[in-house]
């Protein structure tokens, strides 16, 4: 149902299973040539720190173990909205041996209801068995409780099982009821990483400790963590940021702070990780379990609903100067290079090949809503309909190729599955059912979306707002930015989509109401910061400025903002809000 004209202002500023069961995520066709742990770091290339070399860092389990030296623990929490109810979701380093259970009640001190759930697993490397026990994640746990009141605070307590210890009463509220009329906000995010994002994560933090946003949604490029090797890419002198390097810049201008001056450890090289040379893990997995374990403080409080991004595919995305990924990946050579560039689908390790953390170690309601996972799904909140898609795969030309798109034109049609190098290293999906490859409304995904949005009552959620990673439309135009408008655009001018949320390009930018085309709707811009949401056009935000190891993005000298663009900001890192504010204003 559609319902008539709203005002928008926007202002810049369960089953038991007692066994885990392995997901099998990656094809395995081809050898995988490269070291048994991956590690970006010359000086130390093992799993666990010697002393030398970039430093390990560590950040502090969910739950704390009440002996010394556990052999089991809850090291993440993370919560995420499912209909009527919460997923609490945990992890550990090893299995529990019977089905993952909280206690819960509406009282701390009345946990009088008992939920299960169940248990999924990965072959991860490294194995946690070789890992600290309070910093590694292998096993993990999902117990939904439904059937809960809207609008409602709960608490609950995660069981201790096979060594783990009982964590503290914890607690949640409920989403509000569809229609409701009471106002609320939520942190909204991209591109956020662990390296220049401290700021970002103080001040969400500090805004879900005060009560004023009741969830989380990420667009996207979560951990970084298939930047585990920066510390082994020499710098090139046209980087825009190459810490210790010369002929580079640091974002915000002169003067640059002593501590960037300082030389690396004998033996590292300059990296983008942070001033010494790290900032984050150089073991993919481990990159993981650093950001989960530090956004805990967020994810442990509020719903935090997640969707894809590049930096979630694969191992990696590009070589670097010298080709040091491919000698490390295809020859098995640690501080060499090589002639050219030659990593595959197959250059990364099984479990760190087409979304594999991605889809273990998070749970959205993606089945609940007949979406698909994490990769799209749908969730309502008092006024609002909110909408999770893909635009990393599951589209017509996707960014991440699938091994459709491999193929060579003169071999479609006898070669059903391509060589090993005809593949690229961040090959993916499709995690939905596919007809004609080439077609849009061939894939489950957009099948999906326009029953999803046609489905939407906008007599009760008159706020409709979809996010996925990647912008259809930026200052920084890129090819992908045609597939994108080609997958999405005409689906929610159709269905009167109010605003469209992506991030990406690593800075804030919002853009003028544009209708089908890109073409400036006049007639929805009441002023520089009130437009008004008629149907016929879409707000366009950019905001992924959240943080990240590869900094912000920036205009090219002479180089000029869009005539769509009312307001780009590449200097600030941070999270915007979204405050549905009642039927007829929404503000940014």
């Amino acid at each position: 149902m559609i319902a008539a004209t709203a005002f928008a202002l926007l202002v810049s500023c369960s089953a038991i299973a007692v066994s885990a069961t392995p997901v099998p995520d990656a094809d395995t066709r081809f050898p995988y040539n490269g070291p048994t742990i991956p590690v970006g770091d010359w000086i130390n290339p093992g799993a666990v720190s010697n002393g030398k070399g970039f430093p390990r860092l560590v950040e502090p389990p969910a739950v704390t173990p009440n002996t010394k030296n556990p052999t089991n623990n809850v090291n993440v929490i993370s919560l995420a909205l499912v209909p009527e109810g919460m997923n609490v979701h945990y992890q550990t380093p090893f299995g529990l041996g019977v089905a993952p259970t909280i206690i819960w009640g509406e009282s701390p001190t009345a946990l009088s209801n008992t939920a299960s759930g169940t248990t999924r697993t990965y072959n991860r490397t490294p194995q946690c068995t070789i890992m600290a026990v309070t910093q590694c994640s292998q096993f993990f746990h999902d117990v939904q409780i439904t059937g809960l009141k809207a609008g409602h605070q709960y608490y609950y307590q995660i069981q201790s099982a096979n060594g783990t210890t009982t964590s503290d009463v914890l607690t949640f509220k409920t989403a509000l009821p569809a229609g409701d009329s009471t106002p609320f906000s939520i942190g909204v995010l991209a591109d956020m990483g662990y390296t220049n994002a401290m700021g970002t994560f103080k001040e969400l933090r500090a805004a879900v400790d005060n009560n004023e946003i009741s969830a989380v949604w990420h667009g996207g490029d979560i951990s970084y963590a298939d930047d585990w090797y920066s510390g082994i890419l020499p710098c090139q002198d046209d980087w825009p940021v190459c810490y210790n390097g010369t002929g580079t810049h640091l974002p915000g201008g002169l003067p640059i702070p002593d501590e960037y001056l300082v030389p690396l450890p004998a033996g590292e090289v300059p990296n983008q990780g942070g001033p010494n040379g790290g900032d984050m893990s150089s073991i993919y997995e481990s990159n993981w379990d650093l950001w989960q374990q530090w956004f805990g403080a967020v994810s442990s409080k509020v719903p935090y609903m997640v969707l894809p991004g590049n930096h979630e595919a694969s191992c990696g995305e590009f070589d670097g100067p010298g080709n040091v990924l491919t000698a490390l990946l295809e020859d098995g050579k640690t501080n060499s290079t090589a002639p050219k560039s030659a990593l595959t689908y197959y250059s990364c390790p099984e479990s760190q090949r087409n979304f594999t953390a991605f889809q273990n170690r998070f749970r959205m309601p993606g089945a609940e809503v007949g979406g698909k996972s994490n990769f799209w799904y749908s969730y309502e909140y008092g006024l609002a309909h909110f909408v999770s898609i893909d635009a990393e795969t599951d589209i017509a030309n996707s960014p991440e190729w699938t091994f459709h798109a491999d193929i060579p034109a003169k071999k479609v049609g006898t070669e059903t599955l391509p060589l090993r190098n005809e593949t690229e290293i961040t090959d993916a999906g499709p995690f939905g059912k596919v007809g004609d490859y080439k077609n849009n409304t061939s894939y489950e995904q957009l099948q999906w979306l326009e029953r999803d949005l046609a489905a939407v009552d906008r007599t009760k959620t008159p706020w409709l707002v979809v996010m996925s990673h990647r912008p259809m439309y930026s200052s920084e135009a890129s090819s992908y930015q045609k597939a994108i408008r080609a997958a999405f655009e005409a689906l929610f001018i159709k269905y009167k989509v109010d605003v469209y949320i992506a991030g990406h390009i690593h800075w804030y930018e919002r853009l003028l109401p544009l209708s089908a085309g890109g073409i400036i709707d006049t007639s929805a811009i009441k002023d520089n910061n009130t437009y008004i949401a008629n149907g016929k056009s879409i707000t366009h935000l950019i905001n992924g400025q959240a943080g990240n190891i590869e900094s912000h993005s920036y205009l090219n000298p002479g180089q000029t903002q869009a005539a769509y663009t009312a307001v780009l900001d590449a200097a600030n890192y941070g999270f915007s809000k979204l405050s549905v504010v009642d039927a007829k204003t929404l503000k940014w």
